[in-house]
């Protein structure tokens, strides 16, 4: 486990609904290749918390580190929802050229 990992977690002890430190600790954990936990921790993140659709990226990505494609093409089609409901066309665009190259590997 890194330090920014055992930082973050101790961040959250103390505010564990803490926007920033879910996030940036789900980051930590996709980097560090420890996808069951970056996809426990923005799943959490997400109840909690409204995202612009990074996060659905990273949740996603993590899906398809699992072999979990159906959940990954899932998690993008939230994704394009919540980017286009910040207005965030291009982020939009490449989720669903994302879901095209999903599909052709079901």
């Amino acid at each position: 486990m890194t330090d920014r990992i055992k930082t973050l977690k101790k961040a959250l002890e103390k505010d564990p609904t803490n926007k920033l430190g879910l996030f940036g600790l789900a980051n930590e954990y996709f980097k560090e290749g420890m996808y069951k936990e970056a996809i426990e921790t923005l799943e959490k993140y997400l109840t909690l918390h409204e995202d612009e659709g990074s996060a659905y990226r990273v949740l996603a990505q993590s899906y398809i580190n699992l072999g979990e494609i159906e959940k990954a093409i899932q998690t993008y089609e939230k994704g394009i929802q919540q980017a286009l409901k910040y207005n965030h066309s291009t982020m939009a665009q490449e989720f669903r050229q994302e879901i095209d190259q999903l599909k052709m590997m079901l």
